[in-house]
């Protein structure tokens, strides 16, 4: 089985700074690319940024020039460090990430529980 666990996520004040982590464990091979959703309440969940294993990045209007993802594909991680934040960047972040079983088979996609991030006016 493969895990995605988040961290970092919590209440800051208008234009505070966090830091999302995600960590993936279990029968890896190879990851292709990992990225953060987010789905604030009565919304549907979006893509806010995604990084392939070749470090191409791509993010979502609302957060570019705020936002930025990184990877350590040695620690199966990916980060988002999240500055300038909004009262509308208030969501449940979820990691998500295609994976490789083995050199055989096709990836897989997988998502973590989700880390809340509260954003006070």
């Amino acid at each position: 089985q493969v895990q995605l666990v988040e961290s970092g996520g919590g209440l800051v004040q208008a234009g505070g700074s966090l830091r999302l982590s995600c960590a993936a464990s279990g029968k890896i091979f190879s990851i292709k690319s990992m990225g953060w959703y987010r789905q604030a309440p009565g919304k549907q969940r979006e893509l806010v940024a995604g990084i392939t294993s070749g470090g191409t990045t791509n993010y979502v209007d609302s957060v570019k020039g705020r936002f930025t993802i990184s990877g350590d594909n040695a620690k199966k991680m990916v980060y988002l460090q999240m500055n300038s934040l909004k009262p509308e960047d208030t969501a449940v972040y979820y990691c998500n990430a295609d994976i490789y079983r083995s050199a055989l088979s096709g990836s897989n996609n997988y998502w973590g529980q989700g880390t809340q991030v509260t954003v006070s006016s």
